[in-house]
């Protein structure tokens, strides 16, 4: 066999070798987890966390976490899954999955255990990129290594998807990593981190999109079981728009919070609701039927879900009602759902912009929420008292021709500006016509009158999207806009959306 003959066999050989190795790798099944576990990630600490994924069928894992190790073994399609316990906070861990006989194999490595919260609406969107001061906050930003950042990108999907469809994978907090995410999120986060006792891991989810409803952030099953909501889900289903519109009920929850089943998080931030402007009455529905239906799903009944009462704003062409009635839902929301708080805003918006640009106090005041209530014993500072929420509406009672109101969360009662009156009161007698009121604190209560109204029996407070209210407590946390009559909404009725 001559040189040019054995050049041509090795050729062929090798061509053979490596179609053999080509085809004997498509044969094997390699180890895929969820997109949700990458590098750099944050698991929540002292829970049980499904780790799962596909191999090869009837394939014997082993799953090795914190000195703690799992034996699975994929079923017939391929699928998996361990409960795996994880320790108190800390880290650098590493995650490896891997075959009995040593491959395939997978890892993760700089996995920390921490505090971990899903972030999640409409205005949660707006990036640090585009908050106050920006710049100074990107930068400042490489002082949080133990911040961890994970977004899901826009995904709308006709039917729940077992896993998302893209990520941006877990990310270290640093200016790069911060600029295009959740301001709100990130400084949550930034808040919650310098508040706890130690140095705790604090993991962010962000799964936020621009101008999407509530209703397409609930499932369908859960909409499909309220009666109230079935004018809404009739109408989209006789929708000719495409069946991935972000705005169809069910499509967001489906693509970017059905794939979250299964993965512990200690609790919900919400900032949504510009987009059901106009349908307040309906969004004291939508809201609390979200939150049930979320708690279901990350299997957690008592989950923690803390939402952002929205800053005014002039919806020009509209009524001036409209967000007056979207945040007596809210107010609604935050009274009677167990387990939930409000941050209210009022007094940080801007009236010519809808996405104000101060997220830094939008998160601090979302991080006042948990450290009061997830982190009581485990905050810094802890023998403080920790005034958490503005005064909040909780009864009033009539004498003559004036109304007394109380509050909860009222110590310290007072106007921003010394020296003005509350402002923004309206008051009316039987029949219904509200005029604006003269409002006096006395204590930790304000008694409310007009000269127009002789026989006053209802009160409301911040009545109007451009309202510029004064009252706040002793932490200078504005008052939440209330009322306290149950007259009929301008918005009963108007069940269908944009």
């Amino acid at each position: 066999m001559n040189s040019a003959t054995l050049k041509q066999f090795g050729f062929v050989f090798f061509g053979m070798f490596v179609l053999d190795v080509l085809f004997s790798s498509s044969l094997r099944a390699d180890i895929v987890l969820p997109k949700i576990f990458t590098d750099h990630m944050v698991l929540q600490q002292n829970s049980n966390v499904r780790i799962s994924g596909t191999a090869e069928p009837a394939q014997k894992l082993l799953v090795k976490f914190a000195s703690k190790e799992m034996k699975a073994t994929a079923d017939d399609k391929g699928a998996w899954a361990v409960m795996m316990p994880t320790p108190a906070a800390g880290g650098p861990y590493e995650l490896e999955v891997v075959a009995e006989a040593g491959q395939p194999k997978i890892v993760f490595s700089d996995i920390l255990v921490g505090e971990v919260w899903l972030c999640a609406g409409h205005n949660m969107e707006l990036p640090v990129s585009s908050s106050l001061n920006a710049k100074t906050e990107i930068e400042l930003s490489k002082n949080f290594p133990k911040i961890r950042l994970f977004k899901v990108d826009h995904s709308a999907s006709v039917v729940p998807l077992a896993d998302f469809a893209k990520v941006d994978p877990w990310r270290i907090c640093s200016p790069d990593a911060v600029k295009d995410f959740s301001a709100t999120a990130y400084f949550f986060g930034r808040e919650l981190s310098k508040g706890l006792e130690e140095n705790v891991p604090i993991g962010l989810i962000d799964i936020s999109w621009d101008w999407a409803p509530a209703e397409s952030w609930c499932s369908r099953e859960a909409m499909d079981k309220v009666e109230s909501l079935a004018p809404l889900l009739r109408h989209w289903d006789e929708s000719d728009k495409p069946p991935t519109d972000k705005k169809r009920p069910g499509n967001l929850f489906n693509g970017m919070v059905a794939p979250m089943a299964g993965f512990p998080v200690r609790g919900v931030t919400w900032y949504q609701g510009e987009a059901n402007h106009g349908r307040g009455h309906q969004y004291a529905t939508l809201l609390p039927t979200l939150i049930g239906d979320w708690r279901k799903t990350l299997g957690n009944p008592e989950l923690p879900f803390y939402f952002v009462q929205l800053a005014p704003y002039r919806y020009k062409g509209k009524s001036t009602d409209g967000l007056a009635e979207l945040w007596d839902a809210q107010f609604k929301t935050v009274k009677t759902v167990p387990h939930t708080a409000m941050v209210v805003t009022t007094d940080i918006g801007d009236l010519e912009e809808i996405y104000p640009k101060n997220k830094q106090e939008v998160g601090r005041r979302l991080s006042l929420a948990a450290l009061s209530k997830v982190y009581a014993k485990k905050r810094k500072n802890r023998d403080k008292k920790l005034i958490a929420s503005g005064p909040l509406f909780e009864s009033m009672s009539t004498n003559k021709n004036r109304i007394r109101l109380l509050f909860a969360h009222a110590k310290g009662l007072r106007v921003r500006n010394q020296g003005d009156p509350p402002n923004c009161f309206l008051i009316c007698g039987k029949d219904k016509t509200f005029f604006p009121a003269t409002a006096k604190i006395d204590g930790e209560a304000i008694e409310v009158s007009s000269p127009k109204v002789t026989d006053p029996i209802a009160v409301r407070y911040c009545w109007n999207d451009s309202v510029q209210p004064n009252l706040v407590n002793q932490a200078g946390l504005p008052a939440s806009p209330f009322r306290t009559d149950d007259f009929p909404l301008e918005s009963v009725g108007q069940d269908i959306g944009f």
